[in-house]
């Protein structure tokens, strides 16, 4: 009997040592190292006049205190230069980004300025206090709205505020919306948000100035990259550098950014002082110093038929990035492109501004872009079915992609360079799925119940197609034991996703061996050195398929060395549970583990299993060296895999939601998801993954903004101030999987990180809508802003009287 372990819905391997308290987060670590704290700026925008560190100097405990011109006088003149510019794009016209530390003027709340180091954070703390900083307050830009105003700058030498502008086009969109039958046109507005990933970042460096060697542990999303990016900074050898990312507490996109200035500044000061150096985001400082994302404003024209297709799709809009780009533009160029959706527009133009604002900087947030696309185009379908008086689901139907259609190429660039080319998926029956399982054709029977109730319910569908695993590439390695078990180790990181299971799963699948004999190892650049990282629901796709390709390698060499010490042909034989056996002949076979003993020639023996491989043993071939030409010792491989383009996943979400007549209160009913990331390696990781994408989605829409005043100042930088939902508003969530396997890739999976927040936005506003009788063109949405909406809609109905 063989085991499967591929698409078995497994328990996590990690949760017991994670839930018991013996994981190993960033804090976990450095016990005697010193602590840095930081004097980030109270102003929007201001000038650095002076820093005034007199009074520190008094504190027993300090170390150092740095400035933006102790680096600029530092040998290495990379040190003080602006970080890097990650992804350029040749619509990016006046790229900013910031310098570790604040060089003449601050552009956002939080940015830092001074860098004090010190025994522990405490001390540090206390000499941040006495430290004074002399500013000349600047007019800040604060939104959208005062970005493309203008009548202030964020960069002196960026006139209009605008970062990028980039243009999308496919046929002729205005001219097909002016000769269609119908037409309308929406104003949309999504908020400002924020991930809040249970840890924050955090940094820890030591420095052997023996070996000129630098170690450094980061709560991060791409240790290979951040690796890469210090070597360049710190003027180091990048065989110099390794990085570790821990047990990592949580990540959404925040933590791919790299390298953060503190994951230059702690080396750095390690460098200099040569000792441990440690330092650790508190919460204040992640709402204002770590990245958001979310806020967009939209104008969407349409043009449509009276059977409600889209004939042509004209979408602009203006994407808040904050103070600098050093993420580039993924998120809006993630939207122009997502938000198709699956649907056939029609022809399709898109065109948006990068709007620099005094605010805390934006780079991708789980969904990175979608959430705002979905909004787009799933409140376009539910003004068309309300202009035409059908169904919402009609509406959707009439315009979807069909399967006959995959391949199906938008005629568009996508966010990795590549075409936006859909390889697989089912639109139609993913539609007829979640109609099932949410009761779409029965839910009037259930309005005319609950308005008899006096209660308000409402329904809402929402749709989307989400790109995933993007390249360039990833890697894995695979090494046999001589003890049978087997590891594996790959330069993605990980933050709670279950890769230690579902890498572990494609490896024992791979390979004929229990689960249990296999190790997995992520994040750590000494055992894995080239890697891209985790985000855009790329970990399964990416570094999945590379386990698999690598495990393959191997497990052919194993079949080889075994058919020649079985005397068999390589193509009889099988592993099963770890035994290498003639097929059809059980008690004809050879432990796996003793194959890797023959596969490395041995001088001397250490144990007795290794006498096995000794010169003297009789199992050489004396015809042939021991070992061969374009062999090597050792039963292991490392290979890569790298896609052509990114795979498309897709989902529909469905909700029933009750506003209460009175107070505004909104109650979710029901939330109901399909969804289809082709193959499934382990069912019950991806349902956790979406429940926890739902869970973040419920924020986003009904929750969680970040707020701003006109002078910069966030409003609700602190849990007491910033919602997030608990356990009692998060819904139950019904779920149901649609399998269309990817033709890209060997395993024929897709991504399935981000999918549970992708549409929520856009759900809420559909069943809130439909609840209360009047359109939604802004989320979030709280109660006493959904009683101002119903004010406004009865004052606009009298005066239609």
């Amino acid at each position: 009997m063989v085991t499967r372990a591929f698409g078995v819905p497994m328990t996590r391997r990690e949760d017991p040592r994670l839930v018991s308290g013996n994981g190993r987060y960033l804090d976990d670590l450095g016990e005697n190292a010193l602590a840095v704290a930081f004097v980030r700026s109270p102003h929007a925008h201001a000038r650095i006049l002076d820093v005034d560190v007199t009074e520190a100097l008094e504190v027993e405990g300090l170390i150092a205190i740095y400035t933006y011109e102790d680096l600029a006088e530092d040998p290495n003149p990379r040190v003080s230069e602006p970080l890097p510019l990650l992804i350029p794009h040749p619509a990016l016209h006046a790229p900013r980004v910031n310098t570790p530390l604040a060089e003449g003027v601050a552009r956002h709340v939080g940015e830092a300025v001074v860098m004090v180091v010190a025994t522990d954070r405490y001390v540090a703390e206390d000499a941040c206090e006495r430290i004074v900083v002399e500013y000349d307050v600047l007019p800040p830009v604060v939104g959208i709205p005062a970005a493309i105003e203008a009548s202030h700058r964020v960069h002196a030498d960026v006139a209009d505020n605008v970062s990028a502008h980039l243009v999308q086009e496919v046929g002729d969109a205005p001219a097909a919306i002016a000769s269609a039958p119908h037409t309308l046109s929406l104003d949309l507005d999504i908020e400002r948000s924020a991930s809040m990933p249970m840890e924050g970042k955090g940094v820890y460096a030591r420095w052997d100035a023996h070996d000129r060697s630098l170690l450094v542990y980061t709560s991060t999303q791409a240790s290979t990259s951040v690796r890469f990016a210090l070597a360049a900074k710190l003027d180091l050898p990048v065989d110099r550098v390794e990085v570790i990312a821990p047990d990592v507490g949580g990540g959404f996109g925040v933590k791919i950014v790299h390298p953060w200035p503190e994951e230059v500044l702690i080396p750095w000061a390690a460098i200099k002082l040569g000792r441990e150096v440690k330092w650790v985001e508190d919460r204040r400082e992640h709402f204002i110093s770590s990245t958001h994302e979310r806020g967009q404003l939209q104008k969407v024209t349409v043009g449509f038929d009276d059977e409600g297709h889209v004939l042509g799709l004209d979408v602009e809009f203006w994407h808040d990035n904050g103070a600098y780009t050093p993420y580039g533009i993924i998120v809006p160029i993630v939207t122009s492109t997502q938000l198709l959706g699956p649907y056939k527009p029609g022809a399709y133009r898109v065109e948006f501004r990068s709007m620099y604002t005094n605010t805390v900087t934006v780079t991708p947030y789980r969904g990175a872009g979608r959430p705002q696309g979905v909004f787009a185009m799933e409140r376009t379908m539910d003004a068309i079915a309300d202009a035409l008086g059908l169904d919402r689901a009609i509406v959707r139907e009439r315009n979807f992609i069909q399967p006959e259609d995959m391949p199906y190429d938008h005629h568009l660039t996508f966010q990795d360079g590549r075409p936006l080319i859909y390889d697989s998926g089912d639109y139609p029956t993913s539609m007829e799925k979640i109609k099932a399982l949410v009761g779409w054709d029965e839910f009037e029977a259930i309005r005319e119940a609950a308005r008899a109730e006096g209660r308000r319910v409402g329904i809402g569908l929402a749709c989307y197609v989400e790109g995933t695993g993007p390249g360039p590439y990833e890697g894995a390695f695979v090494r046999v034991e001589t003890t049978g078990k087997v590891v594996v180790a790959t330069g993605l990181t990980t933050q709670g996703q279950g890769h230690e299971t579902v890498f572990a799963q494609i490896a024992a699948e791979e390979l004929g061996v229990p689960i249990d004999d296999v190790s997995v190892t992520t994040g750590d650049t000494r055992r894995f050195k080239y890697a891209v990282g985790t985000f855009a629901s790329r970990a399964a796709v990416m570094s999945g398929n590379a386990v698999a390709l690598t495990a393959r390698k191997v497990r052919a060499k194993a079949l080889r060395i075994a058919g020649e010490a079985l005397e068999a042909d390589p193509k009889d034989l099988e592993i099963v549970d770890g035994v290498v056996r003639v097929r059809g002949v059980p008690g004809d076979g050879i432990p796996l583990r003793t194959v890797a003993v023959l596969s490395n020639p041995l001088r001397y023996a250490f144990d007795e299993e290794a006498k096995r491989a000794t010169q003297f043993a009789g199992t050489s071939d004396m015809s042939k060296p021991p070992i061969d030409e374009d062999d090597e010792p050792g039963l292991e491989a490392t290979d890569y895999y790298s896609p052509i383009r990114s795979t498309f996943a897709s989902g529909m979400h469905a909700a029933v939601v009750e506003t209460d007549p009175e107070t505004a209160e909104i109650k979710i009913l029901r939330y109901c998801v399909v969804h289809d990331c082709g193959t499934l390696i382990n069912p019950r990781i991806v349902e956790g993954q979406i429940h926890g994408g739902v869970a973040q989605g419920v924020g986003g829409a009904l929750y969680e903004r970040i707020v701003y005043d006109e002078n910069g100042q966030p409003l609700n930088a602190s849990y007491m101030d910033f919602l997030i939902p608990y356990a009692s508003e998060v819904p139950k969530v019904e779920t149901d999987h649609l399998e269309t396997p990817s033709p890209l890739n060997p395993l024929g999976v897709k991504g399935a990180g981000e999918a549970g927040v992708i549409p929520s936005a856009a759900l809420f506003a559909s069943a809130i809508s439909d609840a209360e009788g009047f359109f939604v063109n802004r989320m979030p949405i709280s109660p006493s802003e959904l009683w101002a909406l119903r004010e406004q809609h009865a004052l606009a109905s009298e005066g239609t009287k």
